[in-house]
């Protein structure tokens, strides 16, 4: 069932201005249209929704604590991007249910894993092993039980763009390092990849079809 044609899915961008503009979108060759439904849909969506609130906790914070807070929105966000990029949709499946379709997913596991060891510039600091390892110790952990496990730590920046470190005693996350590595992946590799790929095209397509529905 599809959500109320006013409702808001990126700032003023309603259910009825995606319908309208999706009718076009058949024409992947119309690089000024996918630009500006970038701009309009999914970068309005991402800045007004994850990013202003992840920088108004940074610019606010002491970093006594809000790297907590900063890196729950974060997961939540690698989430969405990833499934994006994939077109998939969440759906709840009890027993009984239908299995799941080409494009559904049940958990979110490997989602993490594919963001972390295939998006650039994430895949060039974590492999399969520290991708599962996050995702078990902080996405995890943060949302299930408002901590980081497995010796897992968040830190503030790393001062060389460094995103994780090992050693003897624990894995530290650098979560203003993280933050600027999702804003190059959305800004220039998933950019770069929608104006050019017919696939991640129909992925954005099915992703935000799938918004708009209740």
């Amino acid at each position: 069932m599809q959500l109320a044609l006013t409702t808001f899915i990126a700032g003023r961008k309603t259910v009825a201005d995606w319908n309208e503009v999706k009718v076009s979108l058949t024409d992947f060759n119309n690089i000024s249209l996918w630009t500006a439904v970038y701009n309009d849909f999914y970068f309005t969506r991402l800045t007004d929704r994850y990013l202003n609130p992840i920088k108004s906790i940074q610019e606010d914070g002491g970093y006594t604590g809000e790297g907590f807070s900063i890196m729950t929105i974060i997961c939540s966000l690698i989430e969405f991007l990833e499934t994006t990029y994939q077109g998939r949709n969440y759906r709840y499946r009890r027993n009984g249910d239908p299995p799941l379709g080409q494009y559904e997913y049940g958990t979110s596991g490997q989602i993490f894993i594919d963001f972390l060891t295939n998006r650039n510039p994430f895949n060039t600091q974590f492999d399969r092993q520290n991708a599962d390892d996050f995702y078990k110790n902080i996405r995890c952990g943060l949302l299930h039980e408002a901590r980081t496990n497995g010796n897992w730590t968040i830190w503030g920046n790393s001062g060389n763009g460094t995103l994780i470190k090992k050693t003897a005693n624990e894995t530290i996350i650098y979560r203003d390092d993280f933050y600027k590595a999702l804003l190059d992946f959305i800004n220039t590799h998933y950019k770069a990849d929608l104006l050019s790929s017919a696939d991640r095209k129909e992925a954005f397509i099915r992703k935000f079809d799938k918004l708009c529905e209740e």
